[in-house]
């Protein structure tokens, strides 16, 4: 509903309530039909343990199938593995012998680093550059900053990140290939491990936000150009509003409401390629423990990987809608 006026805190409350409420059915679908589907595939990390350990004994793979449940049918698998998501317990990995929701929160920390850091720096260069071009639109600098959107929009995530490992890690030496930190100085202070954790985030962070600086920047020229191209901006240039106030008081405010509709559809998209930067630079995140899963065939990890990275979607797209009602005053959260 369009209004004049903002949400109030009870307003708040009551979109954050309703949202809420909306979002336990979209979880509940989700994970009846990802342990469908994972179930029906062959084979589970009964079979994985099997093959590593080298014996295929049917006695004690029988064994650890009844020890953890996995001869039930699958209607009883189901109806316990949602008894325990109502218990905020997300079951228990066999293959990593620990609890789901534990492996999830060790590596949660780094992955929401590199997005974070990702869609910080893929928004700002976006906005800059794009604004930048529509205000020199049809000029060299703005063919300039088009071909390197358009590179960088048209090149693989996985392309980039071992491009850029050739170029600042084995030519130049100035950063580190992969990894979180240097296991030579987890016992240096605070500050110095903070430094060490930026410098292996930067080549992860970097490629990750290409691809969406690509995007937005492109979409913000877009935005740009049609705002600059509406009758209030020509009253207000005509009332003698200088070029600075009303670029950046009109036009970029206003431009900037395609870019978070973007932004929150894209926070799924975001999750898949940090699973593949993730694995690319050795990050030890959401991304590569999805990676490990899959070829562990470890479901109740990937089920419960697939419910956080939903939660989290959800929760961020909340956000968006707030900041959208607060980019635009005549759109009031109810």
């Amino acid at each position: 509903m369009a209004t004049a006026t903002r949400a109030q805190p009870n307003g708040l409350a009551r979109f954050f309530a309703r949202r809420l409420l909306q979002a336990v059915p979209v979880l509940l679908g989700i994970v009846i039909f990802s342990f469908v589907i994972l179930h029906l595939a062959p084979g589970d990390a009964v079979d994985v343990m099997a093959g590593e350990a080298g014996t295929g004994d049917a006695a004690y793979m029988a064994e650890l199938r009844a020890k953890y449940g996995l001869d039930q049918p699958l209607p009883v698998q189901l109806l316990r593995y949602g008894t325990q998501i109502l218990q905020l317990d997300l079951g228990y990995s066999i293959r990593n012998n620990s609890p789901v929701r534990d492996l999830i929160l060790q590596r949660l920390g780094p992955t929401l680093i590199l997005m974070s850091v990702s869609i910080v720096g893929s928004v700002a260069m976006g906005v800059l550059f794009g604004a930048i071009a529509a205000i020199r639109r049809n000029t060299l600098l703005d063919d300039l900053i088009s071909l390197v959107a358009l590179l960088a929009y048209a090149m693989p995530i996985f392309w980039i990140g071992l491009m850029l490992i050739i170029l600042f890690s084995v030519t130049l030496g100035v950063l580190p290939s992969g990894g979180f930190m240097d296991v030579a100085r987890q016992d240096v202070g605070p500050l110095a491990r903070a430094v060490d954790i930026g410098r292996h985030l930067v080549l992860p962070a970097l490629t990750l936000s290409l691809f969406y600086f690509a995007i937005y920047t492109r979409l913000m020229r877009a935005s740009m150009l049609e705002v600059m191209g509406l009758d209030y901006i020509r009253t207000a240039r005509a009332k003698g509003l200088g070029a600075a106030k009303v670029t950046i008081r009109h036009v970029v405010r206003n431009a900037l409401l395609p870019i978070v509709t973007m932004l929150g559809m894209q926070m799924a998209s975001l999750l898949g390629g940090a699973v593949v930067v993730e694995t690319v630079f050795n990050w030890p995140g959401i991304g590569r423990l999805t990676y490990d899963a899959v070829f562990q065939r470890d479901y109740a990890l990937l089920i419960g990987i697939l419910l956080m990275s939903s939660a989290l979607v959800i929760f961020i797209n909340m956000l968006v809608d707030l900041a959208y009602s607060w980019l635009d005053p005549r759109i009031k959260a109810r």
